[in-house]
């Protein structure tokens, strides 16, 4: 009888040990009870354990991603709420364990009031797949009210600075689909975790929280400055009868994640096109002998100086997967960048050598510009359509860029730089003119630029006469790099262009 006391003895401290050791976890209360996706839900209670480990939670059947983990201790958890349907149930997780559940209710499919006149049709979003991805990445959104067509609609991601967003970029054929009730578009460079919307003209769609991962460094947007400026065409028709009409190209500055918020102050005359492939179409109809006509734009740009941190060793070399438009394109031969010419082949293998690291290969090129390959300073154009030639034979995605840059007498200038592609980081600036200029600094203007200069083309504009009949004018090296500038059709036999240079009308700091 003992012997049989002593053994129940020992198997009830064993069991209480164990007990103890891996009690089922238990909610108290959970805050808030309704909510939406992205927002911090608050849970209490007891036996989460210390550390989150294997554990997790579901939230109506969904289990958020590991980086929307907040906080995790033994007796609270905060975790970022993820895109789930109805409302449903919330429960903990550990060691096989389920913990009670707790009733949670989304926001988004409760009733709501019926307020002013709205009828239900602006964009809605009802998920995101996959939740979480790499820059570059091809991401789906399914909801309603989105538009049969993009047209002047748009989908912006969480950004670093400034208004904080940034909008799917076209220079990195961002956009694949656009329907009612289903977009895909690539995550744009820039975009950092955050608020994902969809605004089109029916309204925005209430925001998601979309991750971003995989990126092997960091870029930073600092120092913001925004520019007032001015540029115009003047028109002098020397003979004309009609019908005749002339068409007038006007470069845009361009939207990117260091130009933002391009703003029009004010134009001379109403666009026949207001944004066509980054450009403002203008026509004139039936001017006569002797007219003096013109064209003057104003804009407010706002503009960020760049750097970007980035450790080599976590570039996947190969490229991931969901990038392969941007390194089709910017890595195919044209005419201004011969990457398929023998002697740039060559010349790109011999700087290159073994290295398959892209941001490595590109640097080496960048350095050679410096050292070797002319003088950069002197003729920017050929430098940054060299570095493209180069980088593009070494399989590196690369654009020129044009603008203007401010020099020390607050007078802006033509120039021209270059971007690098990278997959999951996105873009890398590179100036090999300011490098050659700044021998003490060279090192910056490989992955930083400064915020003293308005872009007005990433790559080359192709556009297309507006009549085969018409007679076109070209501008080359301009601040903008784009084919067409003017075109005359019908009866203007003569007549002369003056374009300005552009004008800085004011700077402001921040």
């Amino acid at each position: 009888m003992r012997r049989f006391f002593l053994a129940a003895s020992l198997f009830c401290v064993l069991f209480l040990l164990f007990s103890c050791e891996d009690r089922q976890p238990r909610i108290h209360a959970i805050d808030p009870r309704i909510g939406i996706m992205g927002e911090i839900l608050t849970i209490s209670g007891e036996h989460f354990g210390n550390t989150r480990e294997e554990s997790y939670v579901t939230i109506a059947g969904v289990t958020p991603i590991t980086s929307s983990y907040l906080e995790w201790t033994d007796t609270r958890i905060q975790v970022r709420i993820p895109e789930f349907g109805d409302s449903g149930l919330v429960a903990v997780y550990r060691n096989n364990k389920k913990s009670n559940a707790a009733l949670f209710s989304n926001r988004e499919t409760m009733p709501q009031a019926i307020r002013g006149e709205y009828t239900g049709i602006g964009p809605r979003i009802l998920s995101v797949e996959p939740p979480a991805g790499h820059i570059g990445s091809v991401v789906t959104i399914t909801g309603s009210g989105f538009g049969a067509s993009r047209e002047g609609s748009g989908v912006f991601f969480a950004g670093l600075n400034g208004p904080g967003e940034v909008e799917v970029s076209e220079t990195e054929f961002g956009y694949e689909l656009w329907s009612e009730r289903e977009i895909r578009v690539r995550l744009p460079d820039g975009a950092i975790g955050g608020n994902l919307t969809v605004r089109t003209s029916r309204g925005s769609a209430r925001p998601v929280f979309f991750d971003i991962t995989g990126k092997p460094g960091t870029k930073t947007y600092k120092d913001k400055r925004s520019y007032a400026i001015s540029y115009s065409v003047d028109i002098r028709v020397a003979e004309a009868e009609s019908p005749n009409r002339l068409y007038l190209w006007l470069p845009r500055p361009v939207n990117s994640a260091s130009q933002r918020n391009t703003r029009t102050l004010s134009r001379t005359l109403e666009p026949f096109i207001e944004n066509y492939r980054g450009t403002t179409l203008f026509q004139m109809q039936n001017l006569p002998s002797g007219a003096a006509t013109g064209v003057t734009l104003s804009y407010l740009v706002e503009v960020y100086a760049v750097e970007t941190t980035i450790n080599a060793n976590s570039i996947v070399i190969g490229g991931r997967a969901g990038s392969a438009p941007v390194t089709a394109a910017y890595t195919a031969p044209s005419a201004q960048i011969p990457s398929d010419d023998p002697s740039i082949k060559e010349r790109s293998a011999a700087i290159v050598g073994r290295e398959q690291n892209p941001l490595t290969k590109a640097r080496r090129i960048y350095n050679y510009l410096l050292t070797e390959g002319g003088d950069p300073q002197a003729d920017p154009y050929t430098a940054a359509l060299l570095f493209c030639a180069l980088a593009r034979s070494a399989g590196i995605p690369a654009i020129p860029v044009s603008g203007v840059l401010l020099d020390r007498n607050r007078a802006f200038s033509r120039h021209y730089w270059a971007e690098f592609w990278i997959d999951s980081f996105g873009w890398i600036p590179v100036d090999p003119a300011l490098g050659a200029a700044s021998a003490d600094n060279a090192a910056y203007y490989f992955g930083n630029l400064d915020n003293q200069r308005i872009i007005f083309s990433r790559g080359f504009t192709t556009l297309s006469p507006m009549d085969p009949r018409g007679r076109v004018a070209l501008r080359e090296r301009d601040y903008a790099l784009q084919n067409l500038w003017e075109e005359a059709v019908g009866g203007l036999t003569s007549y002369s262009s003056l374009w300005s240079d552009v004008i800085l009308n004011g700077v402001y700091y921040y």
